[in-house]
């Protein structure tokens, strides 16, 4: 045997004795016993992570459900372009079906952009007809009671999508609030935690602050608090992720926290499994 042979097999040993030690020693046991492991389970598998299907505004269908089963990702908030407003039942049961073959439920449609009424009919209907009980959508404020109207009718629960200081009618979460407050309570909001910190708000107090009316929230970080900051990793970020973590299992938030990565659209895999990693982490550290 040769000198470096032998000195790798005395590392290995050495490295298995040491982990055996570990895993008998009292304090490993106290702290690994059966029910801290359905425990741990349990939070990590306590809020749903899903990808907010805008992620996938480069890539066909197949290749998008690839990427998420690489992650394990298993709830898709529906965008358009991937089963498109017009769709047949046909398309529809056929664009569910091949969701199922992935192990990915179609929990929501939108973002939705709609101008006129017509175009509000015609996104409640699609949404029926998807199957579905959300929708994100971004209205004119003017409309907002005939959203409320049509949410209220087909009992869909409407969330408003704030896109930061570009956008000039739903900046932040405040905004959204304050028009939708004495509305049905169908209406809600996509909560972008993202875009509320670049519009100079606290995503964390504000998730508190409006739980109530919180139906989905796109799970992201961003480099700045103002409208320089764009989007990073999970963990790269300004936002604290632990905290607003916390915040989530605190208030017992019910819905989907879905990753939207728009840092490489070309390329998003890395970033977005990077940071899915870094979410589960958090889950199982908190």
């Amino acid at each position: 045997m040769s000198n470096k042979q032998d000195s790798r097999r005395k590392f290995l040993q050495r490295s298995a004795l040491g982990a055996a030690a570990v895993l008998t020693s009292s304090s490993w046991l106290k702290a690994s016993d059966k029910s801290d492991f359905i425990e741990k389970k349990a939070d990590q598998n306590s809020l749903k992570l899903g990808m907010a299907g805008y992620s996938f505004v480069k890539f066909k269908l197949d290749p998008s459900l690839a990427m998420m089963k690489r992650m394990d990702i298993r709830y898709l908030c529906i965008k358009d372009f991937h089963l498109p407003l017009n769709s047949t039942q046909e398309q529809i049961d056929a664009f569910h079906k091949k969701l199922a073959e992935s192990n990915v439920t179609g929990y929501a449609v939108g973002p939705l952009y709609m101008k006129t009424t017509e175009e509000i009919d015609k996104a409640f209907d699609y949404c029926k007809r998807v199957g579905v009980d959300l929708m994100i959508g971004v209205p004119e404020i003017k409309d907002l009671p005939y959203v409320a109207e049509k949410a209220k009718e087909y009992n869909i629960k409407y969330a408003i999508h704030n896109h930061g200081p570009e956008d000039k009618i739903y900046p932040n979460a405040t905004v959204v609030w304050n028009h939708i407050k004495n509305l049905d309570k169908n209406l809600g909001l996509c909560f972008d935690m993202g875009h509320n910190m670049r519009d100079g708000q606290d995503p964390i107090k504000d998730l508190v602050r409006y739980k109530d009316r919180i139906f989905d929230i796109h799970l992201k970080n961003v480099t700045a608090a103002d409208a320089k900051g764009s989007t990073c990793e999970l963990g790269r970020g300004v936002i604290d992720i632990p905290a607003f973590v916390r915040s989530l299992l605190k208030i017992k938030y019910q819905g989907c926290c879905s990753l939207e990565f728009e840092k490489d659209m070309d390329d998003p895999l890395a970033g977005l499994a990077e940071s899915a990693g870094y979410f589960r982490g958090v889950l199982s550290a908190v």
